[in-house]
């Protein structure tokens, strides 16, 4: 693949990966992960492996009614079948028991990307908080 080819792959795993979750589409989800990734930042510990992270991020939804993640562009770095990337996120959370409070969240991440037989795919994952607002809807 060319330059331009893998950096377009990357973007498509960060975009399937924001409309996986906010979708609830977790198969889409999953597919994102290489089966060993490491998961960081997004409260508590470490998480080892895509299958026990999305059994997490299932149970972290569930607070959860409607949720958007907008991603800005990325900055990718490409060393052969390796990459990582850093992207910009904000990330609206409607409380499912109280639709009119809203959390949004404002943070980084920083992806580390592998080149495998089905694509590319995550296989470290980090959340960098920057800012975070509750706000309620009169």
């Amino acid at each position: 693949m060319s330059d331009l080819a893998d950096r377009l792959a990357i973007q498509d795993v960060m975009t399937r990966y924001a409309a996986g979750v906010d979708d609830r589409d977790m198969a889409q989800y999953r597919a994102c992960f290489a089966d060993d990734v490491e998961i960081v930042g997004f409260g508590g510990d470490p998480v080892q492996g895509a299958d026990l992270w999305v059994e997490d991020v299932i149970q972290k939804l569930s607070v959860f009614g409607a949720t958007q993640h907008m991603l800005g562009p990325q900055l990718v770095k490409l060393a052969g079948d390796q990459a990582n990337a850093r992207t910009d996120v904000q990330a609206l959370h409607y409380m499912k028991d109280d639709p009119k409070t809203t959390l949004t969240l404002w943070a980084t991440y920083f992806t580390d990307f592998r080149r495998e037989s089905d694509g590319w795919k995550i296989c470290r994952h980090e959340l960098v908080r920057r800012g975070t607002r509750i706000q309620k809807d009169d």
